[in-house]
């Protein structure tokens, strides 16, 4: 296997930099002052993109509404379409070196152009910029990881890789938190984005350094000699595709999961406006969606922190690999059982801390077995490409399930079930490739079909069945506190008057004594009173009062 020395010839010593990390994995003598750098070179692009994404959102939502920022959206996917081959065609004509440095120096190139048409207020920047945003994240981060990949060994990597995810996971929510100081103390947004494009700046003197301490063959400095693409790499590589898969069904799920939650957001503000009519509704969404994501970002920071180095030296791939996709099974089994919203929101937080903790950690080892040109090529199709597809797909999902089969939240969970089966059996077949077959895989399709349909029928029955027992505890109750209405004194007099005056009452016609107005006096005039319908009936009366002098 490849090492990448870390020091001179010399066995290197145990640092105080080795010594603080090992808290948090198995750090050996030297690996600790690059695993920090590679940790704070993700965690500053991390902020950077957090900071650039604020920006996006009054842009494109000033300048075009939430309609032009779906359609912008959709352009991200065709857009990638041409950036994968794009960049597999500078992979091969450039070095390592140049290659990254030539990426960074470009997005960085890039956002200083859109702060000038920011400030010049340029047709339709936020559309471009919205685009140009979907692109920067993910393609970088990528570069980022196939960097790390091409360095490290697997035992390293199984090693450092949790450390350095921690960079990750703490850099995109401190971002936010930048970004909206920064627009609360009124800064531009074309401000703002030169900041961002300062963060940026440094990874090009790390990716500079630690290119400098990679001591292997001349390989990293030779282009690539294949000129194959991205999408044909991962096309004509079973494990590649397979990879694919997974980062699609992984997206599916959990981006249908988020529409879950909107949409229990959505009914349980509903009934809560119902209940009070002074209920703010858009300030309980944002403080919900607020605290929703702070413990997301929580949770997910201390299990990088203390729990994924631990899950991978003990588990190995597996563990990280299969920890994401069992949890979603569990949960979305107990979201179609009908439980609360209260419960959906603990379930979708456990979720969605795994995804950025463990999960993350998972996917960026299963490029460590691959080829140089696979690091490079083929994870900028998959990361970019192929996780847009899953969001176009869920999005997909949602659309048919909303208006086409109408399903209700729990067969939306029922749904997301199906789907996680197939993404348990892929993630076996990447971690078995040779005892499982592909015919296996194709089993588990109609098996986790069949599991569906036999949810679709039982759940909405016993769901409806505890409605109904539900309600009719609650009528019972109810009926307990009822008592008898009796009649004041004042009451009774009116009955007898009306009863008197229905004897002059002809075909509807009755004579009308009382007050016409709020704090009016007694009066007194004909009225009428008809009916419509099966039960409904109507009154109107004209009456009149003396005037005081």
């Amino acid at each position: 296997m490849r090492r990448i020395p870390l020091t001179a010839d010399s066995q290197p010593t145990r640092s105080r930099i080795d010594r603080a990390l090992s808290l948090f994995t198995d750090v050996r003598n030297g690996e600790g002052a690059l695993a920090l750098l590679m940790l704070v070179n993700i965690f500053l692009l991390l902020i950077c993109y957090s900071v650039i994404k604020t920006v996006r959102e009054p842009l494109i939502l000033l300048g075009g509404g939430a309609e032009l920022r779906s359609y912008a959206a959709a352009g991200q996917a065709v857009v990638l379409i041409a950036f994968v081959p794009l960049y597999s065609w500078l992979a091969s004509r450039v070095d390592r070196t140049k290659l990254l440095v030539g990426v960074t120096l470009f997005f960085v190139a890039c956002i200083e152009l859109f702060a000038v048409a920011v400030t010049q207020r340029v047709p339709y920047v936020g559309v471009a910029f919205f685009i140009w945003v979907g692109i920067f994240n993910i393609s970088l981060v990528a570069q980022f990881w196939s960097f790390a990949n091409d360095i490290y060994t697997k035992d390293a990597a199984d090693r450092l890789f949790p450390i350095i995810v921690i960079g990750m996971t703490a850099g995109a929510p401190l971002g936010s938190v930048v970004a909206g100081r920064l627009f609360g103390l009124g800064i531009a947004p074309e401000v703002i984005l030169q900041i961002a494009a300062a963060l940026l700046v440094p990874s090009i003197g790390f990716y500079l350094w630690m290119h400098g301490r990679d001591r292997r063959s001349a390989e990293a400095h030779e282009p690539m000699s294949s000129l194959h693409g991205g999408f044909t790499l991962v096309l004509g590589n079973k494990y590649l595709r397979l990879v694919a898969l997974l980062v699609v069904l992984l997206n599916v799920v959990n981006t249908t999961g988020e529409y879950l939650v909107a949409r229990m957001l959505t009914n349980h503000v509903g009934q809560l406006a119902l209940a009070d009519p002074t209920f703010n509704k858009q300030a309980f969404i944002g403080a919900f969606s607020g605290n929703y994501q702070f413990w997301v970002n929580v949770v997910a920071l201390l299990l990088q922190a203390f729990f994924t180095s631990r899950l991978l030296k003990y588990r190995g791939l597996g563990g990280v690999l299969l920890a994401l996709p069992l949890i979603a099974l569990g949960g979305y089994a107990i979201i179609a059982a009908g439980v609360g919203f209260s419960a959906v929101r603990w379930i979708k937080t456990a979720e969605n801390a795994t995804d950025y903790s463990v999960m993350n950690t998972a996917r960026q080892l299963l490029w460590v077995p691959t080829s140089r040109e696979e690091k490079y090529k083929a994870k900028q199709a998959i990361d970019t490409f192929f996780v847009r597809a899953g969001d176009v797909i869920s999005a997909g999902v949602v659309l048919i399930g909303t208006h086409q089969l109408h399903l209700d939240a729990q067969q939306f969970a029922i749904a997301n079930i199906a789907l996680t089966i197939v993404w348990l059996g892929v993630a076996l077949l990447i971690l078995r490739p040779e005892p499982v077959s592909t015919p296996g895989l194709r089993r588990l399709v109609p098996a986790a079909a069949a599991i569906a349909l036999l949810l679709v029928a039982a759940v909405p029955a016993s769901a409806q069945e505890s409605r109904e027992e539900h309600l009719a505890a609650q009528r019972a109750a109810k009926s307990q506190r009822l008592t008898e209405y009796k009649l004041d004194p004042l009451e009774h007099r009116l009955g007898r008057v009306e009863s008197a005056l229905s004897a002059f009452s002809r075909d509807g016609l009755y004579p009308f004594v009382g007050g016409v107005m709020s704090g009016g006096g007694m009066a007194a005039g004909p009225g009428y009173r008809g009916r419509y319908a099966d039960s409904g009936n109507w009154d109107v009366h004209a009456a009149g009062a003396p005037q005081p002098d």
